[in-house]
């Protein structure tokens, strides 16, 4: 399967009163066409960052933004903001923000806000826009008429569609999805998922899947990226994942999801994630750690490539522990 986006040593860190927060640190990974790449972990781990980065959406705290980004072979992180916005962003890579409500503006129909990507991205004429946007309303299930309708008059599940629809407009190869059901009931969570995997099937996308819901990342996910303080510690296929997970981390995320079929006892992982702008020494993830030895106190794990396309930061694995 070729590749669709290569991140290597991407780094975000924000200046604060407080000091530098490491939101991405040194992260790498492949997304392959046609596939999508779950991001999990805890909330404040670097996800959403990680998100913004790529698609270059940044406030104006930035203290550190460096590595490269492959796409289609061109390292877009050497492009100018201008150049970046005209053949990047949103022609190729588009985003499913965090909460429906916050991305659609209340004074604006929703016709207009979904067409809006072709005015400015492609000079399309209001006119066409207006009738394309109408097109896409009915392929992720909203009648059209709903274009001439607010945001206020959409329910919840209607809103994240029409979102939907406006990340797919301008035909993007890549879609990242930020936690694209956290605020909707289970009946719509699964209407949301099973409409994101038709759309993949019918129009060849590749997501970036990011939530914190391990148990709803089975439903979508190939390949499953676990964050933890800023850093990416394992990469892995998602069958294998669920079935073996090796990072301790997350081995305890797995442990703390309940199942229907089996009597398990739930784990919790102790202790609190580590400050990111002080992070501790060595392997982040040590001071919770139930497995950590010396080593993990004093040096960071790089990764071990247990499997081409699959990687965990563990010194277990290093030491030959596992």
């Amino acid at each position: 399967m070729s590749t669709a986006l290569s991140v290597r040593n991407l780094r975000l860190y924000f200046s604060t009163r407080k000091g530098v927060v490491k939101a991405v640190d040194n992260a790498s990974f492949d997304l392959r066409k046609g596939e999508t790449l779950a991001i999990v972990g805890e909330s404040g781990c670097g996800k959403s960052s990680l998100a913004r980065a790529l698609i270059r959406l940044l406030p104006r705290n930035v203290h550190t933004y460096s590595g490269e980004v492959l796409l289609d072979g061109v390292d877009v992180m050497k492009l100018s903001e201008e150049m970046f916005r005209r053949s990047v962003r949103w022609r190729k890579i588009s985003m499913v923000f965090q909460g429906a409500q916050n991305s659609l503006n209340p004074v604006l129909k929703v016709g207009f806000q979904v067409a809006e990507p072709l005015m400015i991205h492609f000079g399309v004429s209001k006119e066409e826009a207006l009738a394309e946007a109408k097109r896409y309303l009915r392929l992720v299930g909203i009648h059209e008429s709903f274009a001439d309708r607010y945001p206020f008059e959409l329910s919840g599940g209607m809103k994240q569609r029409a979102v939907i629809a406006m990340a797919l407009i301008t035909h993007p190869e890549i879609v990242i999805l930020d936690e694209p059901t956290s605020a909707l009931d289970v009946i719509t969570q699964a209407n949301i998922i099973n409409l994101l995997k038709r759309l993949q099937s019918e129009m060849g996308l590749s997501y970036i899947f990011i939530t914190h819901d391990i148990a709803l990342t089975s439903e979508l996910a190939d390949r499953v990226a676990v964050m933890y303080a800023g850093e990416i510690v394992e990469i892995s296929d998602a069958e294998e994942f669920y079935r073996r997970p090796r990072h301790p981390y997350a081995e305890k995320l797995m442990a703390s999801v309940p199942t229907l079929r089996t009597d398990k006892k739930l784990e919790f992982i102790p202790g609190t994630p580590p400050s990111l702008i002080n992070p501790p020494p060595g392997c982040r993830f040590a001071p919770r750690c139930p497995y950590a030895f010396e080593r993990c106190l004093r040096e960071s794990p790089p990764p071990y490539e247990y499997k081409t396309g699959s990687f965990v930061r563990c010194w277990l694995y290093h030491e030959g522990k596992r």
